[in-house]
């Protein structure tokens, strides 16, 4: 796993998050660019998917396979479901909500990068 690229990611995930929070605050609902930056992010996190998979196919090995899969899937998913969420209803509390999907990524990656180098605990 690429220690670096997962850095970045987290770094622009907890960018787009500081953004919905001040959005909470302002008490706005999700709008288009906030959704654009979810959607940059993801984008992010789908190229964390091919990486890591080349990685491993290249015979690079997680501590840990099914807990890395986990949470490699897990952090793919994360932002579309917050999202299904945020949508269905447009409240300052569903803003929010993307807030709270978007600082998951980084916590994710975190335990992936720790799985990835052996430890499973």
């Amino acid at each position: 796993m690429i220690t670096g690229y997962a850095i970045a990611v987290s770094a622009c995930a907890a960018g787009v998050a500081i953004w919905a929070f001040v959005l909470v605050v302002l008490n706005r609902a999700p709008e288009k660019p906030l959704l654009m930056g979810i959607g940059g992010v993801e984008a992010l996190l789908a190229i964390q998917v091919v990486v890591s998979v080349v990685m491993m196919v290249g015979g690079g090995r997680p501590g840990s396979m099914i807990t890395f899969l986990a949470y490699l899937f897990g952090a793919l998913l994360v932002l579309p479901l917050g999202t299904v969420w945020a949508l269905a209803e447009r409240t300052r509390s569903s803003t929010a909500v993307l807030g709270i999907a978007c600082l998951t990524v980084p916590v994710l990656l975190l335990r992936m990068v720790e799985v990835w180098g052996g430890a499973s605990a």
